[in-house]
């Protein structure tokens, strides 16, 4: 590949042809929003053409792209149909994604493009995780990440740029400089407005590029690509460019004066770039009627696809929030050997077993690798498979998870171990604006089979910032499966039929189970992680619980059989999905119900548990259903206080006597 464009007649009219092509259909787009056939927010890209003509056709097939919410001119000009792209803004089930995405969550799995993303800054960490899968596999694809310069204020650009850096990661990083992030000026905004600097300051090979000169785009990208491809390395383009429209649809643009807007204009790319052809007699005024006429037959044909196209039915309402489902794994085959072990151990073998057997499988995040985890879960684990497969992370959660997201949906099997569930809200934009939706939002065409362990829980005396339980919090979101292991079994079993499943997994392990040993069959193999498991048989009350308090619970339990209470024990192992069938078999059984939950109590997993028992099972109660949460503070440091905020088991005991009138 060559660094500089070959401007023959044929090259510069495809170059004016993208152009144009993206300016009316724009154009279009911006009539058809005031018709009120497209809704939503509406980020055109009138002014920025250059960048996408410039950059995306000098990529390979295989190599991807991630996009923002300003994307229609990067789809178009990446190869998405226009058809499609129309389709997809009227939200018609013929749309790119299915018509779940709209204006702003365009994608396209068949040329690689991986979305528009709504977040500002989101799509940096998916595109280092894109690029991270490249490295593991040894493919020599390039990830193209475009972004606006209002997301270098963002601590993801950050911590990506760290990132790419320090893993020699192959993306080309474009950031398309309007000069206006929403609508404050970028010297309103930003300490240092010399965006490449930014990059250059954690050691990437960075390039200011006139934005608006479409020769100087394509032949900086060229450039930057070979260099790409060369090295593996990451490398940056500023392109200074101006947005002609509002931010969105429904700005007023207050923010500019309108001549500024006119004086930007008389050197647009496509005016620009036009004049030049013509005056020196590369093109002629008839080449770029017959390009407009083309386009608008184009553009026609697309408007008339999607309004003829077809709405989804409500019955699809909830396709695509799950992959298909795989078959639970067979009931393991006890061999009767059984091993005496921690649950810490359990966890470490259950990542040993899925990286011996899955060369995708890899272990990321803070201190996992030589200091072993927070937790010395994977202590000598790096020693065996190695740092890149044992990957130490940066202090950057919301980067290094994303950069997970993105190797999941390249195809490898990421396991991210965020120290603490407190911790885990610095991640909390990419679980569930990302990992959670891509899905959904792709039409079905993008799954994240990712893992993420976390440890959860109070009782070390960590107080108000390592130590809550906020399973409950994820369990809210759809998209996500949400794991609570509390026995050997579970620990060692879950991970590997959770890295089997299409979609997110997160496995909270309790911080006071760790320690917790027990006997575990030496054969001992998956488990199924949709369903509760009855761990005491009763007939009196159902207690259910989860986690770190199941052995409460049972100790509760066997306390009660000298009151003459026969308590049945439910372990939920699973907070998302909830095992309806065997809660409510239970509850019809013992007519009584005590949810025991470490979370608070307003707004709980155990009041969505309550909630379900009067809507499937009220007639069977002979007792409004009972819960023994934590208490509404934050977990105090002082180790009786600490014990006193969270369930215990003579709380347990009390409640279900109440309940029961003893």
């Amino acid at each position: 590949m060559t660094d500089k464009p070959r401007l023959d007649r044929a090259h510069v009219l495809s170059l004016l042809h993208d152009m144009i092509r993206v300016r009316m259909f724009e154009e279009k787009c911006a009539e058809l929003y005031t018709e009120e056939k497209i809704r939503g927010f509406l980020h055109l890209y009138d002014g920025e053409e250059a960048i996408a003509a410039g950059v995306i056709p000098v990529l390979g097939p295989k190599d991807r792209i991630v996009a923002t919410y300003r994307e229609h001119g990067h789809a178009l000009v990446r190869g998405v149909a226009m058809t499609r792209i129309m389709a997809e803004m009227f939200g018609k089930a013929d749309g790119c994604s299915a018509g779940r995405g709209g204006s702003m969550h365009l994608f396209d799995a068949a040329t690689n493009f991986y979305g528009g993303n709504a977040i500002v800054g989101g799509g940096l960490p998916l595109a280092a995780g894109l690029a991270l899968a490249d490295r593991f596999q040894g493919e020599a694809n390039v990830t193209a990440c475009f972004f606006g310069e209002g997301a270098v204020a963002e601590g993801e650009f950050h911590e990506t740029m760290n990132l790419a850096e320090l893993w020699d990661l192959p993306v080309l990083f474009i950031c398309e400089n309007n000069g206006y992030a929403m609508g404050s000026a970028l010297a309103r905004t930003e300490a240092q407005t010399d965006i490449h600097q930014k990059a250059e300051s954690y050691g990437i090979e960075a390039h200011v590029v006139d934005g608006m000169d479409v020769v100087a785009v394509e032949a900086a990208a060229r450039k930057a690509i070979a260099r790409i491809r060369e090295t593996r390395r990451p490398v940056f383009l500023e392109c200074r460019t101006y947005r002609f429209r509002a931010h969105s649809m429904f700005d007023a643009q207050l923010y500019r004066e309108k001549a500024e807007v006119e004086e930007w204009r008389k050197k647009g790319p496509i005016v620009r770039f036009q004049g030049w052809l013509v005056e020196n007699g590369l093109i002629h005024e008839s080449d770029v009627s017959e390009i407009e006429k083309a386009v608008q037959a184009e553009i026609a044909e697309a408007v008339a696809f999607a309004e003829a196209g077809t709405w989804e039915p409500l019955e699809a309402l909830t396709d695509h929030v799950l992959g298909p489902q795989p078959d639970p794994p067979a009931p393991p085959q006890p061999s009767g050997k059984m091993v005496e072990m921690t649950y810490r151990e359990a966890v470490k073998q259950a990542i040993r077993d899925a990286m011996i057997r899955d060369d995708r499988v890899f272990l990321m995040g803070e201190d996992v690798g030589a200091y072993g985890g927070c937790y010395a879960v994977s202590k000598g684990l790096m020693d065996e498979f190695g740092e890149d497969r044992i990957r130490d992370t940066p202090l950057s959660e919301s980067g290094f998870t994303g950069a997970g997201i993105g190797a999941a949906a390249a195809g490898m099997r990421p396991i991210v171990e965020l120290m603490t569930v407190n911790f885990s809200l610095l991640a909390l934009d990419q679980i569930m604006n990302t990992a959670a939706t891509i899905r959904h939002m792709s039409g079905g065409q993008f799954g994240v089979p990712l893992v993420i362990r976390m440890a959860t829980g109070a009782g070390k005396q960590l107080a108000a910032q390592h130590s809550h339980s906020l399973e409950g919090w994820y369990a809210h979101i759809p998209g996500l499966k949400v794991l609570a292991p509390a026995t050997l079994e579970d620990a060692r079993g879950m991970l590997w039929t959770a890295l089997q499943d299409p979609d997110p997994v997160l496995i909270f392990e309790n911080v006071m189970l760790y320690n917790r040993t027990d006997q575990i069959d030496m054969e001992a193999g998956p488990v199924e992680i949709s369903k509760a498991a009855i761990r005491r048989e009763g007939t009196d009350i159902s207690l259910i619980t989860y986690g770190g308090s199941l052995y409460k619970v049972l100790a509760a339990a066997e306390e009660l059989t000298d009151a003459g209470i026969n308590a049945e024990v439910i372990d939920l192992r699973s907070l998302r999905p909830l095992d309806d069938a065997t809660l409510m078999a239970s509850v019809s059984k013992t007519r009584r119900a005590l949810i025991i939950d470490e979370g608070w109590r307003s707004g709980s997993i155990s009041a969505e548990i309550s909630a379900r028992i009067m809507e499937q099972a009220f007639w069977s109660l002979d007792a409004p259903v009972g819960r023994v949460c934590a208490q509404e503070v934050p977990i105090p440091y002082p180790k009786h206080l600490e014990d006193a905020s969270v369930p215990q088991t003579p709380g347990v005991v009390a409640a279900v006597k109440t309940m029961m009138g003893r």
